[in-house]
Parts: C-alpha cells; structure tokens; sequence
C-alpha cells in the first residue's frame, strides 16, 4: 500500500542551491583523507614520518654549514681584527685555533653595525628574515598554510652570519629555527603535500634547527610544537619533530661531536628545603623577563619612528651596541685579565658557563653577585639594540643565557645570605636559564625537559617544574613572540578542523525538522505508482520503504528511478521491493560529522533520520549541514 503524501510548499521545504560551494568544501576537506577525522592514517603518517627525515637530514646539514660559517667569519673578524676574544661555554667548539692579535675598541666599536648594516643590505630580498625569526615562522604556520618563500634559508643565513659574526649580540638558534622551518616547508613544497602536512614539516624543520644547534633533541622536539601557542601545542606535529630532531641532532654531533653545550656539576642533589628558594628565584627571573620584554619593544618602537629605509635600521642598532659594549669590554678586559667582554657581543654562552660552574680568575662573594646582574642588564639592552632594531640575530639563546646570569646571581646571593652548603649557585642558574625563556615564550614543557638535557641528568626536574609554574602564571600576559595565538581555535590554520570539530558536537535530531511531510512506499507498491508519487514530490530525493512494522527496509533514490523508469516492461511488474537500495540511513543520535561522511561516502544530497527502533524520523539534507557549516565558519577565526 502507498503511503502517498502531499508535497510541502517552496518555503516549507525546496532545497537552495546557494549552499553548494559549502558542501563542495566540506566534500574536499573529508575527502583530503588529513583533516577532521582525528589520527592520521597509517599510511599517511608513514609517509610525513618520511619526510620529516629528509627534513632532518638536510636541516643538520645546513646547520653544519651555518654554525661553521659563522665561526669562520667571527674569527677573522672579531678575533683577528678587532682582537676581541670572545668567551665560550666548555661545548663550544672552534672552527679555526685561537688568534693572539692587539685589542683594537676602535674598530670593535662599528663591526656591529657595519655587519648589521650588510645583514639588513642582505634582508632586502626576503624581509621577513628581519628580527630573530621564530615569529615569521609562527605566522608562516597560522596565516599563510605552512608557506615559506624559497630564497629565506639562505638569505637568513648570510644575514644572521654577518650580524652575529661582526659583534651582533644574539644567538644562533632563533636563525636556525627560522632556517630549518624554511626547509621543512620548502621540502614540502616539492613533495606536493597537504597544507596539513606542509605545516608538520615546517615545525618539524624548526625542532631540527634547534635539535643541532643547542644539542637537546628532545627538548627542541617538545619546544617546536610547543611555541606556536600560548596555550596549546601541535601534538600531530609531535612524532615528526621528534624524528627530524633526532636525525637532525646525528647529522650535527657527527662533524662537531657529542657533548652538551655548558659544563656543570656530576649531580644535582634534590633538597627539599629548597624549594621555597627556587620559588623566589622564578619570581626574580620572572621580573628579569619583564624587563627583557618591555626593553626590546621600547627599541622596536623607537625603531619604528626613525625616518631610514627599514634595512639600514639595523645598523643603528649596531651603533649603539657598539658605543655601549667596547667601554666595557675594555674595562673588563684591563681588569680581570680573561673572559674578555664576559658574553656581550654574540650568544653569550660564555657567561652563563660562568654563572653555572664560575671561573678561577671569576671574583667570589657579593663582588661576583654584582658583575652577574650588572652582566645580564648589559645583555638585555645589547640584545635589544641587535633584534629589537630588526638584525638577523636570534632572541632564544640570549634569553636563556639572561636567565643563566640571573639565576647563578641568585644562587650565589642566597649561599652567602644562608650559610648553606647544599646550596650551588650552578643549579639556580640552570634553573633559571628554562624559567626565563619558558614564561616569556610559553614553553615550560620545552624549556624545562631543554634544560634538564643541557644538565645533562632530570636531577633539577622538580624544582624546574616549580620555577617553569610559577614563570607561566607570572608572565602570563607577556610573550616573545607576538605572532603566538592563544590555542588551535583561534589559529586560521586549524580553521577547517575545527568546523568540522564543530559539526561533530551538533546531533542530527537538534537541527531535523520532523514535521516536514515525507512520502514513503510500502514493499509491494507497485513501480508506476512510485514513479508517479517521485515525480510530484519536488523536495524529496530520498525515499523510504518500510516493512510490515513500520522499520526501514530499503531506500529508492533518484539513480534507481533512472535506472528502471527506462525500461517499460519493468515498470509494469516491479515493486517498491525491487526498486530499493541499500537502507542507508543516519540515527537520531549521531552527529552532523557522521552524517556528512555518510552522505559523501553514498554520493547522496539527503539522508533518512531512523530512532532506535529503525522508525523513520524525517530526512537530512545538505542545506542543514551547510547551515551549521556556514554558521561555524562566520565564527571561527580568518586567516
């Protein structure tokens, strides 16, 4: 028997075809086989795991080629003709032996500016090496799909070469992040691979510069995916990074050796007592932070109004570093005899070496606690002369070098304050080295498993979990890198997986118009009256056929009816029952998500809703999913 309904109005129920190239994306971006449907495919991640080997491979080798480069041209430069001898951390190595020249602060004095000036020359062909590096990369993943121009590598590598080779205070590794996220994008580029897997890679690539650099695989592995928010982190990017930093990491460490970066003390007792101690040290390091931060945009904002073309504006910077630092390099130099200059111009590892296991020629007591913070304000206004003017030199390494001198002054103030011999003003500064850069980029994760890999042992984990703690809440209005978002919601580049993220919360039976009048046919209604009934419902393109109880058995579909309506014989004898599909249908209870890869999957624009008990409900069509599609995107963030 037919169950022959009348059609609803126009209003009631005409499918729009405005939504189309909604659903059409939606289509693409289920069908992508990468996007909003939660863990990659075996096959897929295989794949990107592939990559981010290669992306490994050729990013320790640029590493090689910059670090080595940079070293070459700091001694004949600063060594040979300056006479500058810079200090260095014990896993420092040289590319060249030591130089024995005269001391000359009067070519010192312009270096930095003459090699921020070819920097900032050198920048004209890709500005967005300017600065340290890690926010061009930050932004490169959230606002332009993991999208890196060709040329960045080299041209950050030649300017980061001349700004920190002539006297640029800076580190090495902000270059090599932005250097290795270049390849890895670029990597991806040639491979031709998703937007998705562009941006795993660049990540991937940014853990790798770091991993060779600084020698601490893990901990750059965990930073990279890490620092891109302030409140989240990329966890499919997590296993490729791993793998490119681990490759990345053998590359480097079989040309310049295995060894960590600073010497430092067999072992690290954990005393409780401590605690309290390390707590105060944070909020110290916290304030230090601050400091650095507010610096470094004072000087981008002074920049910012100078009337010069925005490459020279480096050089000016340099001017200043230079006028600063040669006065008291000379003063240092005349008077201690060793540790020329103690770290101002360049990484500045050297100090910190000093603030973690000190030196014989090093002054002891209250004299060595004031050259320490004397030593780390000197480093935060050099720093922010080199970078916040824009020089190609990177803020990470001075930033946990700044955070090494001011913990080791605390440490070295709280044992002459308190008696204690447990006390090692060597832990405090390692301590502080995480906690500084830790709250000011939002990586205490990073940060802290970095710094238990520089120690060399996990004998500082708890109070590093402590410090890094209290140095997230304590900065937490305050970030290193402006182009940071707060979490993946409000990141452009998890825009399509969030909506479809979004659509997975909505059930079907919260958007199903059930009232709407449905034509149904029973199993033997015959095949003229159900092409007679199809075709006067304008609406409808799927139609249910129920058994004795009322169930779903079957649907016929618009592809049916062509297939048979052709044939005139057929029509004559053929029931319901012969016309019916498959029951495809979606529970009241399941999600738009499901439903829409149902429907896709099927090549269907309406899906029947059934209960529990297999009673139809009503249909879905697109136009509800597009609604709550379009309704997700008018909210969610635009690149």
């Amino acid at each position: 028997m037919t169950e022959s309904l009348h059609t609803p109005p126009p209003s009631e129920g005409r499918r729009s075809t405005l939504p189309q190239p909604a659903v059409r994306r939606l289509t693409a971006l289920l069908d992508s086989g990468f996007v909003g449907r939660g863990a990659p495919t075996l096959q897929m991640l295989g794949r990107v795991l592939l990559h981010a080997a290669a992306v490994g491979a050729a990013v320790g080798f640029a590493s090689l080629v910059f670090v080595y480069s940079l070293d070459v041209t700091q001694h004949f430069v600063l060594e040979r003709l300056a006479g500058y001898l810079p200090l260095r951390a014990a896993g420092e190595g040289e590319a060249l032996a030591p130089a024995s020249t005269t001391f000359r602060p009067w070519l010192l004095a312009i270096l930095p500016a003459l090699g921020a000036l070819i920097g900032g020359a050198v920048s004209i062909l890709a500005p967005e090496t300017r600065g340290g590096g890690a926010d061009a990369i930050i932004d490169a993943f959230h606002n332009k799909g993991g999208q890196v121009r060709r040329r960045v590598p080299i041209v950050k590598m030649i300017a980061s070469i001349t700004t920190l080779g002539f006297g640029g205070s800076g580190g090495r590794e902000g270059p090599t992040m932005q250097i290795g996220g270049s390849i890895g994008s670029i990597v991806g580029r040639y491979l031709q691979v998703t937007d998705r897997e562009r941006r795993i890679l660049l990540v991937a690539g940014t853990a790798a510069g770091m991993s060779a650099v600084f020698r601490t695989p893990l901990g750059a592995a965990l930073l990279a995916v890490e620092v891109l928010h302030r409140d989240d982190f990329e966890s499919d990017a997590l296993v490729p990074s791993v793998l490119a930093s681990v490759v990345s990491y053998s590359v480097f460490i079989s040309f310049f050796g295995e060894s960590t970066l600073f010497a430092h003390a067999a072992k690290y007792p954990f005393v409780p007592v401590h605690l309290p101690l390390y707590a105060l040290m944070a909020l110290v390091v916290s304030g230090a932070a601050l400091l650095f931060v507010r610096t470094m945009e004072t000087v981008r904002r002074v920049t910012a109004t100078v009337h010069a073309p925005a490459w020279t504006k480096p050089a000016l910077g340099g001017l200043l570093l230079g006028a600063l630092a040669t006065p008291i390099i000379y003063l240092l130099g005349t008077r201690m005899g060793e540790g020329q200059g103690l770290g101002i111009l360049g990484g500045g590892y050297g100090a910190a070496q000093i603030a973690i296991t000190s030196a014989p020629w090093f002054p002891e007591g209250w004299r060595g606690v004031q050259v320490l913070v004397a030593l780390g304000i000197v480093k935060i206004v050099a720093t922010s002369l080199t970078v916040g003017s824009g020089g190609s030199a990177g803020d990470f390494g001075p930033s946990m070098v700044m955070g090494g001198i001011f913990g080791g002054a605390f440490g070295r103030a709280a044992q002459l304050l308190w008696h204690d011999p447990r006390i090692d003003p060597g832990a405090f500064a390692l301590v502080g080295m995480g906690t500084f850069y830790g709250g000011l980029a939002h990586v205490p994760i990073g940060s802290l498993v970095m710094t238990c890999e520089l120690a060399g042992s996990y004998d500082l984990l708890v109070p590093l979990m402590l410090a890094e703690g209290i140095a997230y809440v304590a900065l937490r209005n305050q970030t290193l890198y402006h182009a940071q978002v707060k979490t993946k919601r409000d990141s452009p580049a998890h825009r399509d997986d969030l909506i479809l993220d979004f659509l997975k919360g909505i059930r079907v039976d919260t958007i199903l118009v059930k009232d709407r009048p449905l034509a149904s046919f029973a199993r033997n209604t015959p095949a003229s009256e159900v092409i007679r009934v199809v075709a006067n419902a304008d609406f409808q393109d799927a139609f249910p056929v129920l058994g004795a109880d009322g169930t779903l058995v079957g649907v016929i579909t618009a592809e049916i009816l062509r297939t048979t309506a052709g044939d005139p014989e057929v029509t004559r004898v053929a029931l319901a029952d012969d016309m019916m599909g498959v029951p495809i249908s979606v529970r009241d209870t399941d999600d738009l998500h499901n439903a829409l890869e149902i429907m896709i999957a099927n090549a269907m624009r309406e899906l029947l809703v059934v209960d529990e008990d297999g009673k139809v409900l009503g249909v879905l069509d697109q136009t509800e999913i597009t609604i709550a599609y379009l309704a997700a995107t008018a909210t969610a963030p635009r690149a």
